[in-house]
């Protein structure tokens, strides 16, 4: 297959979105309710699959998936089963076991990316089905991070969640919880009994994006948390520290969306321009720009954050 031609810059050309895209997911209790975001021309082009964070849908991070379609992606978020917008009742059976759920949405949409490519006449022939990268949000990040080789315990049982997917190619972390154990807050702990994440085996290459003012109420350790799954991985591993940067690290949930509480055009460019770049130059070896990305950012006067790679 021939490698697209990618142009690097603001939105540059139309992008077109359809929702809501059912697939059957036997097991769910439900459909998967999928949005699709690509360019209306060009191809093959790369998949990434995004996860969302806690409570929100496949309707936000407009910024993110309307950039990246731009940039020559095709965009597929799923609505996972804790989205606010299904409103699941609190003695949903399914309650219990949301991050099973969440993790084996983002396989499903893999699964059968033949049967989305067949359904969207705008998609035919031009899904890259060797390209893919799963990128997340928050507790999306922590989903994403599992089909990167990141474990976890089973809360109910004890054992180890193994859910690597060899398919996968890059991953882009927004955001994500760090380690469990002691450094939860007891309200977190109690909460989210699987969240202590194991980063040891996770190899696929990777960018972590984290707020240097992300405090969040999750760990006792303060901004430090959020950069853990770079710390604690095996490389080849990049971060990308946002300089004032809080959990929504300059507003990629949503154009003026309530939960954008650092909105800043500056960051948020920042951020879609270096993961941008990332997926770009891992899914492409050939592509250099990522390097030309950092060089960029180091230059600025006024830089909006500092990259360290491993």
């Amino acid at each position: 297959m021939p490698t697209p031609s990618f142009q690097q810059s603001d939105v540059v050309q139309p992008v077109l979105s359809y929702a809501p895209l059912l697939l059957p997911a036997p097991g769910r209790g439900s459909d998967l309710e999928i949005r699709v975001t690509a360019a209306a021309s060009g191809g093959p082009l790369p998949v990434i699959v995004f996860s969302h964070g806690n409570g929100q849908s496949h309707y936000a991070y407009g910024p993110l998936s309307n950039y990246w379609a731009a940039q020559g992606f095709i965009v597929l978020q799923p609505t996972h089963l804790d989205s606010r917008r299904l409103s699941l009742a609190r003695d949903d059976p399914r309650q219990s076991r949301l991050w099973q759920h969440r993790e084996d949405d983002l396989v499903c949409i893999i699964d059968q990316l033949a049967e989305i490519e067949d359904a969207l006449p705008l998609l035919s022939g031009r899904i890259d089905h060797r390209r893919i990268a799963v990128a997340g949000h928050s507790w999306g990040g922590q989903t994403a991070s599992t089909l990167l080789g990141a474990t976890h315990p089973d809360p109910d049982t004890g054992e180890v969640v193994r859910r690597k997917d060899d398919r996968v190619k890059a991953g882009v972390l927004l955001a994500t919880p760090g380690r469990g154990g002691s450094a939860l807050s007891p309200a977190a702990a109690q909460r989210f009994p699987f969240l202590h994440p194991d980063f040891s085996e996770m190899t696929v290459p990777s960018l972590i994006v984290m707020g240097d003012a992300d405090g969040g109420g999750l760990s006792v350790m303060g901004p430090d948390w959020w950069r853990d799954a770079y710390d604690l991985s095996p490389g080849p591993k990049a971060l990308f520290t946002v300089y004032q940067g809080g959990h929504s690290l300059g507003g990629i949930t949503g154009y003026e969306a309530r939960e954008t509480t650092d909105e800043s055009a500056d960051r948020l460019s920042a951020v879609l321009r270096l993961s941008t770049a990332f997926l770009r130059s891992t899914l492409y070896q050939e592509d250099a720009f990522w390097n030309e990305a950092v060089a960029e950012l180091d230059g600025d006067q006024t830089p909006q954050g500092r990259t360290e790679q491993k």
